[in-house]
C-alpha cells in the first residue's frame, strides 16, 4: 500500500468550488492560479486538475480552458502533475493525444488527462454538437480514450470506431514516460464498466466511507476480469478550523447562504448525468439540494473538522482503498497552504505508524 496521493481542483472558472455567496478567497486567474500551483507543489500536492467548462453553469461565468493553462503552468512550476480535463464530443482524440503529448513534453513529464463524458447538455446545444443519451456518451469516451492510447504507444494508429476513424496516423514526439495518466468519473454502471476496461484512474465523487468501499470493490472486480488493475481517486470539501464546531458552523454558512437559482439550475442540468442513465444511478443521482452546493458531493466525504480529525478521516479512506484525495477549498488564498502544511504531514505520519503495525 503505497502514500496517498493529493490533488486539488484548479479554479480555472469563476465562482469558487461552492454554489454559495458566502465570501470565498478564491481567484481564477491564470496569474493566481500559477501561485496556487507553486505553493500547492511546495507543501506536498501531487495532482492538479483542470477543470473543463465552456459555458457558464452554476456561476462559473469566466473559464479559462484547460490544456491550454495546463501548458501555461508547466512553465512556472516543476513537480506537480498537471491533469488536463477534456470534453469527448468537443474535441477529437488524435487531436487531443497531440496537444497532451505536447504538454508532457513541454512540463518533462507531468501531463496527465480527465476524459469527462458530459452532463451539461447545454454546451454541445451551444457548440452545435449532438448530445447523445447517457450510455452513448460513455461509448464514446472508451474509444477516446482508446485512441489517446493508441496514439501515445504506436508508431501508427490505425483505429476504426463508431465514434472516430483514424488512418494510419503518426504522433511525435511521443509522451516521455510511456503514456499519460488517463482519469476519469462517474458513478453510473457504464462509467464504471469503462473505468475497467480502459482507464488508469477513476475519480469517485464525494460519499461515505463504506460507499467508497462499495464502489472500489466493484470497479477492481470488473477490472480484474479485464485483467487490469486501476487506482482510486474520492473527491472532498476541505473546511479545517481549530474545533470541530468551528468548520462545521462555516458548512452551515455555506449551505445557508446558497445560490439557490444556481443550484436548482445545476440540479437541473445533472440530471442528464446519472439519473439518465438506464439504471437510473450514478453521478447526483441521490443528491440532495445541500450536496449539491458542492458540486461533486464534497460535503460527503466528511473532510470537516480540525487539522487532526481530517487526516484521521482520510486514513479511514485509504483503509477503504482510495488511493488519491481531491481536495477543493472554500478560500484557496489560504487553504491550499494550510492543508499541506498541517494536514499533509500529520497523514503522513499516520501512514508510517499503520506501516509499521502492518509489517
Amino acid at each position: 500500500m503505497g502514500d496517498l496521493k493529493f490533488a486539488y481542483w484548479v479554479p480555472n472558472v469563476s465562482g469558487g468550488l461552492v454554489i454559495s455567496n458566502v465570501a470565498q478567497k478564491t481567484r481564477w486567474s491564470f496569474e493566481a492560479n500559477a501561485e496556487y500551483a507553486q505553493i500547492a507543489e511546495s507543501v506536498g500536492f501531487d495532482f492538479a486538475l483542470l477543470q473543463t467548462r465552456f459555458i457558464a453553469s452554476y456561476g462559473a461565468e469566466n473559464q479559462l480552458e484547460a490544456i491550454t493553462l495546463a501548458a501555461a503552468l508547466a512553465p512556472v512550476t516543476k513537480k506537480i502533475n498537471l491533469i488536463a480535463a477534456v470534453l469527448p464530443g468537443l474535441w477529437h482524440p488524435g487531436v487531443v493525444a497531440k496537444m497532451i503529448a505536447t504538454l508532457d513534453q513541454v512540463s518533462h513529464g507531468r501531463a496527465a488527462i480527465n476524459v469527462v463524458s458530459g452532463w451539461f447538455k447545454g454546451e454541445f446545444y451551444g457548440y452545435g454538437e449532438p448530445w447523445l443519451d447517457h450510455d452513448e456518451r460513455y461509448r464514446r469516451s472508451e474509444e477516446f480514450i482508446r485512441v489517446l492510447k493508441a496514439m501515445w504507444s504506436e508508431d501508427e494508429t490505425t483505429f476504426r470506431g463508431d465514434f472516430y476513424r483514424i488512418n494510419g496516423a503518426p504522433l511525435k514526439p511521443k509522451p516521455i514516460n510511456g503514456l499519460p495518466p488517463v482519469f476519469q468519473g462517474g458513478n453510473s454502471k457504464a462509467a464504471r464498466q469503462m473505468a475497467a476496461r480502459v482507464s488508469d484512474w477513476y475519480f469517485m465523487n464525494g460519499n461515505t466511507i463504506d460507499g467508497f468501499r462499495s464502489q472500489i470493490q466493484e470497479v477492481t472486480s470488473l477490472a480484474a476480469s479485464e485483467g487490469r488493475t486501476l487506482k482510486f481517486g474520492a473527491n472532498a470539501f476541505v473546511l479545517i478550523r481549530d474545533t470541530e464546531e468551528e468548520a462545521k458552523q462555516v458548512l452551515r454558512e455555506i449551505i445557508a447562504n446558497a445560490d439557490s437559482e444556481a443550484v436548482e439550475g445545476f440540479r437541473s442540468q445533472v440530471s442528464h448525468a446519472g439519473k439518465a442513465s438506464p439504471e437510473r444511478e450514478g453521478m447526483w443521482a441521490n443528491s440532495n439540494f445541500e450536496d449539491l452546493v458542492q458540486y461533486n458531493d464534497g460535503f460527503k466525504t466528511g473532510l470537516i473538522g480540525t487539522a487532526e480529525q481530517v487526516a484521521n478521516r482520510i486514513i479511514e479512506l485509504k483503509k477503504a482503498g482510495v488511493d488519491l484525495i481531491l481536495t477543493a477549498f472554500l478560500n484557496y488564498d489560504e487553504d491550499i497552504e494550510n492543508f499541506g502544511k498541517k494536514v499533509i504531514p500529520l497523514v503522513r505520519e499516520k501512514e508510517a505508524s499503520l506501516s509499521t503495525h502492518l509489517v
